[in-house]
């Protein structure tokens, strides 16, 4: 296991959002499948309790630790994409499969992980500032899933 890992509270589903993360990402990979030694208060002994995965480059442990906790945007994975293919890939994912839309770039899974699947055109114009930064920010403040032509023709004035 990895020295630092991001620890994601499931109510029940841990190993299936973790194939489910691994089957649509690059640099993913599953790991080991913990089960509970003896029942525990959101479960029973031989329960699948924590799993251990890797989503696109991040270490990770998925905790089935009952519904005492939900997840909120406070937390979320940002994806960089390189193109609109990319994007619509990564989007149509998360949000076709029991997920729901959000604003700029934002959607979240059907556990109610927040993802923000973010083209590179963004982060670059965001990067450079200035006017096309400001032109490429006020386009993408329109969108849900972010729309790569639209953000390169703001950028572009």
């Amino acid at each position: 296991m990895a020295k630092n890992t991001i620890c994601l509270w499931f109510d029940k589903d841990a190993e299936a959002a973790a194939r489910f993360y691994c089957g649509i990402f690059p640099d993913s990979r599953m790991g080991a499948v913990h089960r509970a030694p003896s029942d525990y208060p959101s479960g029973k002994e031989g329960d699948v309790l924590t799993v251990e995965f890797t989503v696109a480059g991040i270490p990770c442990l998925g905790l089935n630790g009952g519904p005492a906790f939900s997840h909120n945007e406070a937390f979320s994975f940002q994806i960089a994409t390189d193109d609109q293919e990319e994007t619509d890939r990564y989007w149509n994912a998360i949000v076709g499969n029991g997920g729901q839309e959000s604003a700029c770039g934002w959607c979240k899974d059907k556990w109610g992980i927040s993802w923000q699947i973010t083209p590179r055109v963004l982060t670059d114009a965001l990067a450079i500032g200035g006017a096309e930064a400001k032109r490429a920010f006020e386009a993408m403040m329109t969108m849900k899933k972010i729309d790569v032509a639209a953000i390169e023709a703001a950028r572009r004035g």
